[in-house]
């Protein structure tokens, strides 16, 4: 029997937490148990098709944990006998522990379309070989299919069709790509964006069937339509992987994830812990369950949750949801809110709109127009959400929006913000987008005050 103090079932929001346990309590032992014998940079997995050229080029290195003094454990966990702190592996080996974390991340969603099951079919799974298979099958593929039309979709279709001769369709249920996203206008560039590269997007439109003997040779679509493939991708989303906790008796909530509190302690036994896509999400302006699944959430949980384990250190103030992509060389970027989601929620907006070149003069070398669309509540001026489109700046922009969110920062405050500029780095300080934005939303937000 392996004994430890902190054991760990999971990957990367694992990793995470492990780390984050070992700064807050360097005298405790830690050991991450996780069947993948590789993981992957999951973010990176559409550009093992395209931009990086294989999975080899998109994986995180196991030094991470032997510099933190994590022992790794290359195995299966399969049962977890809270009472005595046990947890058997798949090969009978067994491991004591102090506190547990659940960190065993998502799945991906499989419709129940019929045909789902045949060769070439591929959901999106974050295992190094199955993907490895898949590269090396797209080599010899002449159309692929894509069903879904979010980032997951839309990200595969940019990169797949880098270096190959290859027709890509995607295939989307709703009236936009990026719809549960993005606004209409950005949803709209981005696909005009994609489009010009030779990708056909079809919208509106549902698959009712994927065709074929053993292998798939096209799918049928709801209006009777067939389109030729002799490969599909799966790109319509994920859900937590919690058999295991389910199995274990450890109470699930929204979405069938892991319940936990704002220390990402569970509900039901205080030395276990959750946190990524496993464990349940609530959102900072609402406090209901989202199904909200990013990396970046995953792994701010895990440092949150590393931190509470032996004392409350951090608190969760629920999940903003920061996001942003690339498809054809411009960025996508939305924190919060988006107009679409404040409609939803019945809220009264003010919307402020701003762009300006990310360089000053516009006619540098690479400048390219930034758009900003901020929504503040009208009520108060907080800003609820950020959407942001132009170049690789947009990146760190949407986090400067997040701080702005996360601290319930108004327009007012925002319009005094002091910016860091350079000619080639930046808009320039006069017409700074977020700012200017802001800006127009102040007489608005003071004419209803």
């Amino acid at each position: 029997m392996i004994q430890t103090d902190v054991l760990i079932l999971g990957g990367l929001s694992g990793i995470t937490a492990g780390i984050s346990c070992r700064r807050h309590y360097p005298d405790k032992k830690v050991v991450l148990v996780r069947k993948e014998g590789t993981i992957l940079i999951p973010c990176g997995i559409p550009y093992i098709f395209g931009t990086v050229g294989g999975p080899q080029y998109d994986v995180i290195p196991d030094g991470l944990l032997e510099r933190n003094d994590i022992k790794l454990v290359k195995n299966e966990a399969v049962d977890v006998d809270r009472e005595n702190k046990i947890v058997t592996l798949v090969d009978g080996e067994t491991i004591s522990y102090d506190k547990l974390v659940f960190a065993t991340g998502s799945l991906p969603a499989v419709p129940p379309i019929p045909g789902v099951d045949k060769k070439n079919v591929y959901p999106i799974r974050k295992d190094y070989h199955y993907l490895e298979d898949v590269f090396e099958e797209m080599k010899s593929v002449k159309d692929i299919v894509i069903i879904g039309g979010g980032f997951i979709g839309i990200e595969f279709a940019d990169e797949c069709r880098k270096g190959r001769d290859v027709n890509i369709t995607v295939v989307e249920a709703l009236p936009h790509c990026l719809q549960m996203a993005l606004d209409d206008e950005f949803c709209a560039e981005a696909q005009e964006k994609l489009s010009e590269t030779g990708v056909k997007i079809l919208v509106n439109t549902k698959v009712e069937s994927i065709l074929g003997d053993d292998t798939v040779s096209g799918v049928r679509l709801s209006d009777g339509t067939e389109l030729k493939a002799d490969m599909v991708i799966l790109g319509i989303g994920a859900k937590p992987n919690t058999s295991l906790a389910e199995k274990s008796g450890i109470e699930l909530g929204f979405n069938k994830a892991i319940r936990v509190d704002a220390h990402m302690q569970t509900y039901t036994d205080p030395d276990v812990f959750a946190c990524g896509d496993c464990a349940e999400k609530q959102s900072f302006f609402t406090g209901r369950p989202v199904n909200v699944m990013l990396a970046s959430i995953a792994t701010a949980e895990a440092r949150i949750a590393g931190a509470n384990l032996y004392s409350p250190v951090h608190h969760h103030t629920g999940a903003i949801s920061v996001f942003s992509s690339v498809v054809d060389g411009r960025a996508f970027a939305v924190a919060g809110l988006t107009e679409r989601q404040t409609k939803d929620y019945g809220m009264n907006i003010v919307i402020g709109r701003a762009q300006a070149p990310d360089t000053h003069p516009g006619g540098m070398p690479n400048s390219t127009m930034t758009k900003v669309k901020l929504m503040f509540a009208k009520e108060t001026g907080v800003i609820l959400g950020g959407s942001i489109s132009g170049g690789r700046s947009v990146g760190e922009m949407i986090n400067v929006v997040s701080a702005c969110i996360m601290h319930r920062m108004t327009a007012n405050d925002i319009v005094q913000f002091q910016m860091g500029t350079h000619p080639a780095l930046t808009s320039s300080p006069i017409v700074y987008p977020i700012v200017n934005a802001a800006c127009k939303a102040v007489l608005p937000i003071r004419d209803c005050q």
